[in-house]
């Protein structure tokens, strides 16, 4: 397998450690997980979705393990303005905020809060579950640049996490860089469900959510590819990724760097893990590989 150069890179307007990040939505919760998650290994972490106002989400059950994954129908639960007390202490370390609004305006006043305070924005337009938000809005280019446009033109570095559930992600990805995203990250989870026979009713209380784990790894890589040949700026891999080849897979289909989420859920020290198989002294640069596998 090929192997890497140790060391820091920037993506996106964001100085990372290395190519891993924490995904959002995972262990984000809190400034004391986001430490302990950067202390095991990440280069980065992103929080969990903050919105413009509290939410407790969606009612339960709202996550069901299946062959391959998760699905999960959280419905972005989170404490709003009141999360930026537990970025104190963090502000030198590089934590991206993932925000989510129902409109442009709404986008922009959730950015604002976090200026200054974070490495960076990741723009929710792609959780398959919260009506109003996320993949609502994320499945209209004219929006997602709109909302783009919004948190970019504060000055942060802006990245834009697009759904895989549209016809054409290309288009999506586009519309995020004429809005001035930095970087676009692929993909958020995919919209799934999962029926009890013997309740006779979906299994969750939202009867829809969004599978991530190793299955939509494949569905991973073919967005990436087709965001390389759309876009000029910066991709971050996401959906599956659990081992240093699932790393280079995605480079190599176009992608920068990678997010790393429900591999966590069985061992929180997974960063660590393939980074020692991903990198070595005599390992090459990565921007050797970045989009090697369009010839």
């Amino acid at each position: 397998m090929v192997t890497l150069f140790p060391g820091s890179t920037e993506i996106g307007g964001v100085q990372l450690r290395n190519h891993l990040l924490l995904a959002a939505g995972i262990l984000g919760t809190t400034g004391a997980s986001l430490a302990r998650i950067l202390r095991n290994g990440a280069g980065g972490v992103v929080t969990k979705s903050i919105g413009p106002d509290p939410k407790t989400g969606h009612p339960g059950p709202c996550l069901v393990v299946v062959d391959g994954g998760v699905i999960n129908a959280m419905g972005l639960p989170n404490p709003s303005a009141a999360f930026v007390d537990e970025l104190v202490g963090l502000q030198a370390e590089p934590v991206i905020v993932s925000i989510f609004g129902g409109t442009p305006e709404e986008f922009r006043t959730v950015a604002g809060w976090f200026a200054g305070v974070a490495s960076g924005l990741e723009l929710n337009l792609s959780c398959p579950h919260a009506e109003g938000y996320g993949a609502s809005i994320g499945s209209d280019p004219a929006l997602v640049e709109e909302c783009t446009r919004a948190v970019s033109s504060l000055g942060v570095p802006t990245w834009a996490k697009l759904t895989p559930n549209i016809a054409d992600i290309a288009e999506i990805g586009a519309a995020a860089e004429r809005g001035g995203a930095d970087a676009v990250v692929a993909i958020n989870t995919v919209k799934a469900m999962r029926i009890s026979t013997d309740l006779r009713r979906p299994v969750l209380g939202n009867r829809f959510g969004g599978l991530s784990g190793k299955a939509i790894f494949p569905i991973a890589v073919r967005c990436v590819y087709e965001l390389y040949e759309a876009c000029s700026i910066p991709i971050i891999g996401c959906g599956g990724v659990y081992t240093a080849d699932n790393v280079i897979e995605m480079m190599m289909a176009g992608a920068d760097a990678v997010e790393i989420g429900s591999a966590v859920i069985g061992d929180i020290g997974v960063f660590a893990t393939i980074a020692q198989d991903l990198y070595s002294p005599d390992g090459i640069d990565a921007r050797d590989i970045v989009g090697c596998a369009h010839g």
